[in-house]
């Protein structure tokens, strides 16, 4: 599931100028950014992989007495 901006609710830390130095997550947030990044990750890893229609899988699974 992606998380949104709003979800995390992030709280920033800022210099004298306004400028935005840092952000402050909760632990929740954090993890389920982390947890969004790495499916990101696998699929970016799977990119090239060929692909097989959902048709094959079943035909497959039938012809392996698994359906």
């Amino acid at each position: 599931m992606s998380t949104t901006s709003q979800q995390l609710q992030p709280q920033y830390i800022t210099d004298a100028q306004g400028n935005k130095l840092s952000v402050v997550l909760s632990i929740q947030a954090f993890n389920e950014l982390l947890d969004d990044l790495e499916d990101l990750a696998a699929i970016a890893e799977r990119r090239e992989e060929l692909t097989t229609s959902h048709a094959d899988v079943l035909a497959e699974l039938k012809q392996d007495g698994l359906l």
